[in-house]
């Protein structure tokens, strides 16, 4: 078979076409056919580890989900991890490759990249009925379009009808659509097929006169307007982060605080998204020292560049910062590069993270890391070691270079995973936790008893143990998304556009 093709691009990034995306594949899905997320390159500090230890970006791993398939690299060929300034981590198939500069990617690589992304393209068209494909940025950067491998390359390679998604919350939506029809080639634009207006606030009314001139001025139907919504779906950029596109943002005071801190090559910050399910918990994202305050909770993330950031916690104050609230009684939790500067020492002989100079870390943990270059990414299950939490089975995944060594007999490890390895270290009777595990919030009971452990320590009640799964939570969200997007949009014409002129042919689930 040769799967039909809906690519979904956008007027600019963070239009919401990776939700778009997300939607169309969970509808295809309820319609009974078998679909599949595709993004030939993607850049993203969050990303997914595939089953059998591949990285792609976090995107294509929950658009899979939504979809009800196994997520594959042959979703995301090619990754691009932002690492230091101008230079990323280039992942091929879910596999390291080289650290590349951009110009060195640009005019040395993204040609290259053409026959590992064809090859993907052929399997998955081969295996599903339906391919939803993603975009990347804006079609019409005119200053990029020559080695532009992640849109209307990709639409022509797999015959796909595309529909532009345009920000209204932006403000000159009408303006960009104009002006991104206008710089399409004649054979590009003709593969824009429809319209959609996403996150409407307001009147629908209000709209009608615009909607009917784009229509009349473009020639292409405007398949809906989406009013925004909020869902638990996980956000996948810096991009997203900069602009505090949380779950639903704090405002006030709140018993339990959290914190985070934006460390400057930040990565898989989704981490901490769980925090803002809880009940009566506020959580804030610290860009400066002065924003520190005293929260209940500080969580250090993971990063791209371990040593860079420990140097930028010196340079700003947060190191100093930190050691005084762990003396103070503040919970400490370090999550992967958030668990390797919390250590003694970070030694780097091979060079991987910069000059191969060793740092002095935060010293909260009794614990080193030597950085090699083998990355170790892989999906992973155990439980709890401490009696702090007595034995929670918890599901996680690991993505890191270095390995990290308890140096004090004193210490204990964090974890006991499933295939033998200790992992992580707690210290100070269970106030400074470091591990390597990226979701380990996911695991909602554990959540729980950390928030249940930080409100009793201010005098509060604990909350209630018996809470939702993470799988329920994210089940419901894509549900959710998947129909209001039905709702607003008109899905005939979609069905009609890629080819398939009634969803009558496929039986559904």
């Amino acid at each position: 078979m040769t799967a039909k093709a809906l690519m979904i691009q956008g007027t600019a990034s963070d239009v919401g076409k990776s939700m778009i995306c997300t939607a169309f594949c969970r509808i295809f899905s309820d319609d009974g056919m078998k679909v599949v997320p595709f993004k030939s390159q993607n850049m993203a500090l969050n990303s997914f580890v595939t089953i059998d230890g591949g990285e792609i970006g976090r995107a294509q791993g929950v658009q899979a989900e939504a979809a009800r398939v196994i997520a594959t690299t042959d979703m995301n060929p090619i990754l691009l991890k932002p690492k230091q300034d101008m230079v990323s981590e280039v992942i091929v198939h879910g596999k390291h490759f080289m650290d590349m500069s951009a110009t060195s990617y640009r005019n040395d690589f993204v040609e290259k990249a053409m026959p590992i992304v064809k090859q993907s393209i052929h399997k998955l068209q081969n295996d599903f009925d339906v391919m939803v494909l993603e975009g990347a940025g804006s079609p019409a950067e005119i200053n990029l379009k020559d080695r532009d491998i992640a849109n209307m390359r990709m639409a022509h390679a797999t015959d796909a009808a595309v529909i532009l998604v345009a920000d209204i919350e932006r403000g000159g939506m009408f303006a960009s659509i104009i002006g991104t029809l206008a710089l399409l080639d004649d054979s590009e634009r003709a593969r824009v097929k429809g319209i959609i207006i996403n996150k409407f606030r307001g009147m629908r009314e209000l709209l009608d006169d615009g909607v009917a001139w784009l229509e009349k001025e473009t020639g292409i139907p405007v398949l809906g307007i989406i009013p925004y919504i909020q869902v638990n779906i996980e956000a996948e950029d810096s991009l997203a982060l900069s602009s505090l596109r949380f779950k639903r943002p704090k405002q006030g005071e709140f018993p339990i605080d959290v914190a985070m801190i934006r460390l400057p090559r930040i990565s898989n910050f989704t981490d901490v998204d769980p925090f803002f399910d809880e009940p009566e918990v506020g959580v804030r994202l610290v860009r400066h020292v002065k924003e520190l305050g005293e929260p209940d909770l500080l969580i250090i993330p993971g990063t791209k560049n371990t040593i860079e950031d420990l140097q930028w916690l010196k340079d700003e104050g947060f190191a100093s910062a930190i050691q005084k609230l762990a003396k103070k009684g503040t919970s400490i939790f370090g999550i992967c590069g958030g668990f390797q500067l919390l250590g003694r020492e970070l030694q780097d002989p091979y060079a991987v993270e910069g000059d191969g100079r060793s740092a002095t870390g935060l010293s909260l943990l009794p614990v080193t890391t030597i950085f090699n270059k083998d990355k170790k990414i892989v999906q992973m299950t155990g439980h709890t070691v401490s009696t702090i939490f007595d034995t929670m089975s918890l599901t996680g995944y690991e993505i890191h270079l270095g390995q990290t060594v308890i140096e004090d007999d004193h210490c204990v490890p964090f974890m006991k995973l499933s295939d033998g390895r200790c992992d992580g270290a707690i210290a100070m009777d269970g106030q400074v936790i470091g591990t390597y595990f990226h979701g380990i919030f996911n695991n909602r009971a554990f959540t729980r008893k950390m928030v249940n452990q930080l409100r009793v320590k201010k005098g509060l009640q604990p909350l209630d143990q018996q809470i939702q799964s993470d799988a329920e939570r994210r089940e419901a969200a894509y549900q959710l998304l998947a129909d209001h997007v039905r709702e607003h949009i008109d899905m005939e014409r979609v069905y009609k556009m890629i080819g398939i002129p009634t969803r009558a042919q496929f039986d559904p689930l």
